[in-house]
Formats: C-alpha cells, sequence, structure tokens
C-alpha cells in the first residue's frame, strides 16, 4: 500500500534539488552573471540578494502556476513580467524599511530582478506548466542554488578582500586584503575558481558511483 507514496517523494526531493545541484544557476546554467559578480563583494551582500531573488521566484512560480490556464498564451510573457515586477517592488521596499545600508549597498541590483533570466525562465518553462506546489518547490531549489552560489563568491571576496566574513574581522589588524578581490576583476577570478571546483567535482562523481559496482562485479 505504500509502494504509490515512494515515487512522489523522491520525485518531489529531486524537483527541489534540480537547482540546489544538477542545473545550478550561477555554476551550470550560468545565469544571472550580472547580480553574481556586481553584489558579491561581502557575504551579507550576498546572502541578502539571494534570499531576495528566491522570494520573488518561489512566490513568482506559484502564482503564474495558478492563473497558467487562465492566461492566454499571447500575453503570456507580459503577464509573467508584470507578476514578477510586482513581487520585485514589494521587495525592494521591505529591504529599504528594514535596513537602508545594505539597500544602497545592493543599488540597483534590486529592480533588475525583474528581467532577471532565472526567475522569467523558470516561470516560463517549469511553473506555467506544472501545478503550484511542483512549480514552488522547483523555483526554492533554483533559489537556494542561487543563493549558494552568490554566497560562495562573497565569502571568499570578503575573506580575501577585508579580511572579514560577514563584517567580523578575521586576522586582525597585521591582515593585508587583497584589493582585487572587492574590484570587478575579483569577482571573475572567484567565479573561475569555483567554476573549476565545481566541474571537477561533478567529473569526479561518477568514477566514486562506479567503483561498489566494480567490486561487486569482482566478488
Amino acid at each position: 500500500m505504500n509502494a504509490p507514496i515512494a515515487p512522489n517523494t523522491v520525485s518531489s526531493w529531486d524537483n527541489l534539488l534540480e537547482g540546489l545541484w544538477r542545473q545550478n544557476p550561477v555554476f551550470v546554467m550560468m545565469l544571472g552573471m550580472c547580480p553574481t559578480l556586481a553584489v558579491t563583494v561581502s557575504a551579507m551582500n550576498a546572502l541578502s540578494m539571494g534570499l531576495a531573488t528566491t522570494l520573488v521566484l518561489v512566490a513568482s512560480c506559484g502564482l503564474v502556476s495558478m492563473l497558467r490556464h487562465i492566461v492566454p498564451k499571447e500575453v503570456r510573457i507580459a503577464t509573467y513580467i508584470v507578476i514578477i515586477a510586482t513581487f520585485v517592488t514589494a521587495v525592494d521596499y521591505g529591504i529599504q524599511a528594514v535596513s537602508l545600508t545594505l539597500y544602497d549597498a545592493l543599488g540597483a541590483f534590486i529592480q533588475l530582478i525583474v528581467v532577471n533570466c532565472i526567475i522569467l525562465g523558470r516561470a516560463e518553462a517549469h511553473a506555467s506548466k506544472n501545478p503550484p506546489t511542483t512549480a514552488m518547490l522547483n523555483a526554492l531549489g533554483m533559489g537556494a542554488g542561487f543563493t549558494v552560489g552568490l554566497l560562495a563568491l562573497g565569502t571568499v571576496r570578503e575573506i580575501l578582500g577585508a579580511g572579514a566574513l560577514f563584517g567580523v574581522s578575521l586576522f586582525g589588524a597585521s591582515f593585508q586584503p587583497w584589493v582585487v578581490m572587492v574590484l570587478p576583476p575579483g569577482g571573475f577570478f572567484v567565479l573561475g575558481g569555483w567554476l573549476l571546483v565545481f566541474a571537477w567535482w561533478k567529473k569526479r562523481q561518477p568514477k566514486v558511483s562506479a567503483k561498489p559496482s566494480t567490486s561487486t562485479q569482482g566478488a
């Protein structure tokens, strides 16, 4: 009697993990590169942008999915943009209310979430074809993957460029910061390094998983 439940559970879990690993927006699909390189000068900026994008992504995909049988195909893209812009405006005002310093640090990139290809792509390719729960799970995974990607860059750049993490000094006054890390070239250097690590890890996975089967055949 429990057999039919297992596939749904597995598929939901895979749906959530898709954006976090197999289709990571930063390290696999290379989407949203503008905010990825621009706002990741610190871990706090990176985390804030990732959470803001995730909130807009989940809310937009959920609403797009609910309206998928109502919105005419001819105006679907325009409708998606209006929906995304509505949630971006709410997030924009929310960040202003919480912290003007953070809002100034993120700059125009909060408003530019409207044209982030991750959100519009998920709305068109996934949310418009799936029920709300599935669409929001997938969006949550994509948002988490994007946040992890931003945080990976922001952490390295802040540690090397300022000798701190989330504003907390790590090495004391004697540390000589790598100024290049908080400049635009630093974003490219760190992104390239993480892409190499990610590609190496993905290439290594089949070899690791193949070892048990080889030993089983030998036994």
